[in-house]
């Protein structure tokens, strides 16, 4: 296996980190727009593991389809990963399957919102444009792996295993993260700074929310809606969730029957109030508005001066839960109500990896795919989700100690 992975720092740097200590793949090239940030990457795995020499840097524009593709011939790439936000995954996506490459991401294609009634019905939904070319990657005999993350990526993992192994009947497959992350300055106070990507974040929070019920398919709510306090393991404790868009609702009904599918974060009120006041200011906008004769978007403006996810670690302490609530009938019979989950620590993913836990936790997620379908135990071609997948496998690996596993446990929560 040849891996282009487009995009260091953050979730590409973690996942480099974590590569560097498997032996599946021949090649991984680190590529960025920025070529100094993919050479920081590679050093940094090189500073780790001073024998090292499968990683490479190269210089790429990933809003250029031509540039990906031509980057991946040069280095025989077999395999291109996506660790860039969303809004390059179409070119991305296209240019791997111009190369002849297999494609993974941890987030699909973007959504548009219905111009009429967008808190009542879909417009262009998440994964779309990916889904409408399923049959195009399927004639080539190639595989694009979408939303292969943590959330989307471990919960629809998680889904795939809870519908084959603990449940005869679902009514509910509802995702559901919270953490108790707490990010101080110098002076041991407390301050906001999102643990993972702001412009992600704005779009996925502020779009409508999608929710899909067997009777009634794919529907939008309002943001935020449907708030529920949801307790969470291992010390973290209650937290309000909310309604959000993702790309677990989009995927488990394409290949898990359930009654209803949902995705809630948990975002507390403070990022709330925050989200609802870029959205009333219009500074969650990406299209770009001119400044003393410079277009700049309003959303990469607000991305640009918040703190950098990847460089809070030092100053996070807490643990960050990703995880699936199912509730139905188990396999006795009986109802069932079982929640499960993964927690990172970031205390722990700071000393191992120099990343914080929730680049971390996004970050493993992919690099197990990309072992699974080195060795042949995942096989598949088109457009598919995590769901088109076994689970055990995975599962197993990512919980089985090092060196043969990745030594990062989860768990079943029953209730």
């Amino acid at each position: 296996m040849r891996v282009l992975m487009i995009g260091s720092g953050g979730v590409g740097d973690a996942a480099a980190r974590i590569a560097a200590e498997r032996d599946y793949f021949e090649l991984w090239v680190v590529a960025d727009y920025d070529a100094s940030r993919a050479e920081r990457t590679v050093a940094a795995v090189a500073e780790r593991r001073p024998n090292e020499s499968r990683f490479v840097a190269a210089q790429v524009d990933a809003s250029s389809a031509e540039a990906v593709t031509a980057l991946a011939r040069e280095h025989g790439a077999t395999h291109v990963f996506n660790a860039v936000d969303p809004k390059f995954n179409m070119s991305i996506f296209n240019g791997a399957k111009a190369a002849g490459a297999d494609y993974l991401d941890m987030a699909m294609s973007l959504s548009q919102r219905d111009p009429e009634q967008p808190y009542a019905v879909t417009g262009v939904k998440l994964g779309d444009e990916q889904f409408a070319v399923a049959g195009e990657w399927e004639a080539d005999g190639r595989l694009a792996l979408v939303g292969i993350g943590v959330e989307p990526g471990l919960s629809d993992v998680f889904a795939r295993y809870a519908a084959d192994h603990l449940f005869s009947e679902i009514d509910e497959l509802g995702t559901r993260d919270g953490a108790n992350l707490v990010v101080r300055d110098e002076d041991g106070n407390e301050v906001f700074a999102p643990s993972f990507s702001m412009w992600t974040t704005i779009e996925e929070c502020l779009n409508p929310p999608v929710i899909w019920e067997k009777e009634r398919g794919w529907f939008t709510t309002e943001p935020f809606s449907e708030p529920e306090v949801f307790d969470f393991p291992e010390g973290i404790g209650p937290v309000e969730c909310v309604n959000v868009e993702h790309e677990e609702v989009l995927l488990m009904p394409r290949w898990l029957d359930a009654g209803r599918v949902t995705f809630k974060y948990g975002l507390g009120d403070e990022f709330i109030t925050i989200l609802k006041v870029l959205n009333t200011l219009g500074l969650d906008r990406t299209e770009p508005v001119r400044v003393k004769g410079v277009e700049v978007s309003p959303r990469d403006v607000v991305a640009a001066v918040l703190p950098d996810p990847a460089s809070i670690g030092p100053r996070m302490t807490g643990k960050t839960c990703a995880g699936l609530f199912v509730t139905g009938t188990g396999t006795d019979g009986q109802p069932r109500r079982t929640y499960l989950y993964h927690v990172v620590d970031n205390e722990q993913t700071m000393r191992d990896y120099g990343a914080q836990c929730v680049v971390w936790q996004t970050a493993v997620n992919p690099v197990v795919a990309l072992e699974l379908l080195a060795r042949g135990t995942w096989k598949g071609e088109g457009v598919l989700g995590p769901e088109a997948f076994d689970a055990v496998p995975f599962l197993d690996l990512l919980a089985a100690p090092k060196p043969g596993g990745y030594g990062s446990p989860w768990g079943v929560d029953e209730r």
